[in-house]
C-alpha cells in the first residue's frame, strides 16, 4: 500500500494557544485559515474553543470554501484531579461532536482526532522546570492511576458518542513530558481507545535533546496514531537550562523554531512514517505566543522545508 501523508498546520502556529493569561490574540480565524491555505496546507486543527465557529454547519462552511480538512482539536484536562474529570469529559464531548459533525459535512475521508492533554502550564513546579523535569517532580502511583483512569474514561466516551479516536498529547509544562512519563501513561491506558500524538518538538525539549526522537518513534510505535511536526532549538534549550526559564519564557525565546532550524531529523521522521505505512495528516506546529514573529512567513518556510524532504 502506498503511504498517503497530507500536511496540515494549526492555530497555535499563529499564536492561538490554550493557556490562560498569555495575552489576547487579535488574529481572526478567517485570516489564520486564509494564510494557512495560502502557504500550502490542506488541513487545520480547531484551536481554542470559540476561536473558530462552534456549530458543525458554520465550521463546515468555513472548511469547505477553503477545501480544508479538520485534523483534530486540543482539549486540556487536569487529569490528576478526579474532580476535573466530569467537566473534562463534557468539554471533550462538546469538542468531538463539533469536529465530527463538521468533518461529516465536508465529506473528508480521514476522521479528525480528539487531542487530549494535561492542563499544561497550570502547575508551577512543572511549568518552571519544563525541559529539565526530574523524576521527583512527577506523579505518585495513586495520581498516575487517577490520571490514566480519566484519560481512558474520556477517550471511551468520545468514541462511543462520535466514533472519533482520542490521542494523548505529551507536552512540556504538563505531567506527561519526559520519555518515561509517556511510557507510563501508555502502559496504564487502554490501547483500544487511547493512542498517542507524537510531537517531535515537545519530545525533544522534554527528553533533553533530539538524539532520541527516532528511537522514541520505535519505542511508542504501536500507539502512535497521529504526528505533530515541531522543531526544537538546542541553543535555546541550553539557554533555558542555564537561565532556569519557565515554559513560557522558553517559547518566547524561540524554543520551537522553524522546521530545519533546530535539531529534529525530519528526513528521518519521514522515512519512519513511510516504513510504518503512516496514513493521513501530519500537522506542523510552531508554537508561538500571541503577536510573536511573522506566522504566515514562518508557515510558508516550514511548508517549503517539508517539500524539500518530499512531504
Amino acid at each position: 500500500m502506498m503511504t498517503q501523508i497530507s500536511v496540515g498546520n494549526a492555530p497555535c502556529s499563529w499564536g492561538n494557544l490554550e493557556f490562560e493569561g498569555v495575552g489576547e490574540n487579535k488574529l481572526t480565524y478567517e485570516r489564520m485559515l486564509n494564510e494557512l491555505v495560502d502557504t500550502g496546507y490542506t488541513g487545520t486543527e480547531l484551536g481554542d474553543w470559540g476561536f473558530m465557529p462552534t456549530t458543525p454547519d458554520a465550521l463546515a462552511s468555513e472548511l469547505r470554501q477553503r477545501m480544508l480538512a479538520m485534523n483534530g482539536a486540543f482539549v486540556p484536562v487536569a487529569l490528576r484531579n478526579p474532580s476535573a474529570h466530569d467537566a473534562g469529559e463534557e468539554a471533550a464531548l462538546r469538542t468531538a461532536r463539533l469536529i465530527a459533525g463538521a468533518a461529516g459535512k465536508t465529506g473528508q475521508t480521514v476522521k479528525p482526532f480528539l487531542v487530549l492533554a494535561d492542563e499544561n502550564g497550570s502547575v508551577a513546579l512543572r511549568t518552571q522546570n519544563a525541559g529539565r523535569v526530574t523524576a521527583e517532580m512527577g506523579l505518585n502511583d495513586a495520581d498516575w492511576h487517577i490520571f490514566a483512569d480519566g484519560a481512558n474514561r474520556i477517550a471511551g466516551a468520545v468514541y462511543a458518542a462520535t466514533g472519533l479516536r482520542t490521542v494523548f498529547h505529551h507536552h512540556c509544562a504538563g505531567f506527561v513530558e519526559t520519555p518515561d512519563e509517556i511510557a507510563r501513561l501508555l502502559a496504564l491506558t487502554d490501547p483500544n481507545v487511547l493512542g498517542l500524538v507524537f510531537d517531535t518538538g515537545h519530545y525533544a525539549f522534554g527528553a533533553g535533546g533530539c538524539e532520541t526522537v527516532l528511537s522514541a518513534l520505535d519505542r511508542y510505535a504501536d500507539r502512535i496514531w497521529y504526528v505533530h511536526l515541531k522543531d526544537c532549538s538546542p541553543t535555546v534549550a541550553a539557554q533555558a537550562r542555564a537561565n532556569r526559564w519557565d515554559y513560557f519564557a522558553s517559547v518566547e525565546n524561540g524554543i520551537f523554531c522553524e522546521l530545519g532550524q533546530g535539531c529534529v531529523d525530519f528526513a528521518g521522521v519521514k522515512t519512519w512514517l513511510e516504513q510504518h505505512n503512516y496514513q493521513g495528516f501530519v500537522t506542523v506546529e510552531q508554537d508561538v505566543l500571541p503577536g510573536m514573529g511573522m506566522p504566515k512567513a514562518s508557515a510558508e518556510r516550514n511548508r517549503a522545508f517539508l517539500r524539500g524532504i518530499g512531504l
